[in-house]
C-alpha cells in the first residue's frame, strides 16, 4: 500500500516537473510593446572590482536611458570583485537596472566565481538586490552550470509566446588527470538535454515552433569550422587546434564575417553538441557570447548567427574600437529575424555631447577611434588578412 501511495505521489511530481515550463511562458513578463518590437542590451566582461569603474556604470546608465531596452543581458564574467566585496559589487551593478525598471538577466562566465563566492550564492546576490526586474534563475539545480535558463517573450497583447531565449553556463575551466588546466569548458551534454526538452515544452504550449537567440559566456567550437581553414599541421602559437582540428588563426576567411576578429576566439575545448542540437531542432537564430573582450563578429553557420559583443569593460583589457555593448531588436511581426549593433562608448560620445562631457572623452579622439576601425575592416576585408593578425 506504501509502495503504491508512494507511486501516486512520484507520478503527480513528474507531471508537474513536466508542466513548469509551459507554467513559466505563461508567466511571463516579457512581451513586445505597443510598436511590435522587443529590444535586448547584451552587456558583456564588466570585469571589474568594487567598486566599478565609474566610467563603466556611466555608460550603462546611458544606454539605459538613450535605448530602453526591454531586457538586459549581462554577458558574464560580470564581477571580479574579491570575496569580501562581492555582494556590494553586485548590488552596485544590478542598481541602473533597478532605477531605471529595465529587466535583467544573466549567464555566469569563467571568472565570476573565482574569488570564492560560488554561483548559486551569486545567483542568489544578483535575485536579492535585482528584486523583481532580475528574470534569472535555475531551471533545473541538477543541471552542470548554474542560472541555465529560457525567458519567453510574449506576444504585444499579452495573449501568447512568440519568442524565446536561452540561458547557458559554458563553466570554468576543464583539466587532465594530473590537473594540469587544458582550457575553457563547454555547455555540457545534460544542458543539451535540458535545452531539448524544454524546447519541445515550449513548442507544446505555443502551438508552433518559436523562434529563439541563445546567450552563453563562451562562443561555441564550431566559430573555426567556419571562420578558419583547417590545415593538416599544428604550429604553435600560428594554430588553434579544436574539434579535432588544426586551424591557422592568422588567415581567418575574411568574406564570410562581419565585425572585427581582434583576437583568436576562445571556445571550451570539448565540442559535446550543442550547436548541432540546435541546428537541428531550428528554433535558434543566433548563439550571442562574450569572453573576447575585442572581438564584435558576426557570422553564419548552419543557418545560425555567431556573434560575439565586445566587452564594456575599462580595467580589464579592452579596445577602443570595440569597447561597448551590443544592442539586439525583434519584432513581432517577423520573428525569423533580427538586428544587431554594436554601440561603442566612442559611437555614444559622438551622438551624446552631454555624455562625452561625462565620461571625459574628446569628441575628435572618439571620431578618430571610430573611422579608424572602420579602415582596419575595409582594409582586413580587402587583404583578405584578419586583424587578428594584428594583434597576435
Amino acid at each position: 500500500m506504501k509502495k503504491r501511495i508512494f507511486s501516486v505521489i512520484l507520478a503527480v511530481c513528474m507531471i508537474l516537473g513536466a508542466t513548469i515550463p509551459a507554467f513559466a511562458a505563461s508567466k511571463s513578463v516579457l512581451k513586445f510593446d505597443e510598436n511590435g518590437e522587443f529590444k535586448i542590451l547584451h552587456l558583456c566582461d564588466g570585469q571589474d572590482g568594487y567598486p566599478a569603474q565609474e566610467r563603466m556604470m556611466i555608460y550603462i546608465n546611458y544606454m539605459l536611458k538613450v535605448y530602453d531596452p526591454d531586457l538586459v543581458v549581462l554577458g558574464g564574467d560580470n564581477t571580479v570583485a574579491p570575496k569580501e566585496n562581492k555582494e556590494d559589487a553586485i548590488k552596485e551593478l544590478v542598481t541602473p537596472f533597478v532605477e531605471n525598471k529595465v529587466y535583467f538577466t544573466l549567464v555566469f562566465g569563467n571568472h565570476d566565481d573565482e574569488q570564492g563566492v560560488d554561483k548559486d550564492t551569486l545567483l542568489k546576490y544578483y535575485q536579492k538586490y535585482g528584486g523583481k526586474y532580475c528574470l534569472a534563475y535555475d531551471a533545473d539545480p541538477t543541471l552542470h552550470g548554474t542560472a541555465i535558463h529560457n525567458l519567453p517573450i510574449l506576444s504585444s497583447n499579452g495573449k501568447k509566446i512568440k519568442f524565446n531565449l536561452w540561458m547557458f553556463d559554458t563553466g570554468t575551466y576543464v583539466y587532465d588527470e594530473d590537473g594540469n588546466r587544458l582550457g575553457y569548458d563547454s555547455v555540457t551534454p545534460d544542458q543539451i538535454e535540458w535545452y531539448k526538452k524544454t524546447s519541445e515544452a515550449v513548442e507544446k504550449e505555443a502551438g508552433e515552433k518559436i523562434n529563439s537567440l541563445a546567450f552563453q559566456h563562451m562562443v561555441p567550437p564550431d566559430v573555426y569550422d567556419v571562420m578558419f581553414p583547417d590545415v593538416p599541421f599544428e604550429l604553435s602559437p600560428l594554430t588553434e587546434k579544436y574539434n579535432g582540428k588544426n586551424y591557422p588563426i592568422v588567415c581567418p576567411d575574411t568574406s564570410v564575417f562581419d565585425g572585427h576578429l581582434l583576437e583568436p576566439p576562445s571556445p571550451g575545448v570539448y565540442n559535446y553538441g550543442q550547436f548541432d542540437a540546435m541546428a537541428e531542432n531550428g528554433d535558434v537564430l543566433a548563439v550571442f557570447a562574450g569572453h573576447d573582450h575585442i572581438n564584435s563578429y558576426e557570422v553564419e553557420h548552419k543557418d545560425i548567427m555567431i556573434i560575439n559583443t565586445p566587452g564594456m569593460a575599462f580595467r580589464a583589457y579592452g579596445n577602443e574600437f570595440v569597447r561597448g555593448g551590443r544592442l539586439i531588436t525583434v519584432n513581432e511581426d517577423n520573428t525569423s529575424k533580427f538586428k544587431s549593433e554594436v554601440i561603442t562608448v566612442n559611437d555614444l560620445a559622438l551622438k551624446n555631447a552631454d555624455f562625452a562631457e561625462d565620461m571625459a572623452i574628446n569628441r575628435l579622439d572618439a571620431g578618430f577611434w571610430v573611422i579608424l576601425g572602420k579602415i582596419l575592416l575595409v582594409l582586413s576585408e580587402i587583404s583578405g588578412i584578419g586583424a587578428v593578425f594584428l594583434y597576435w
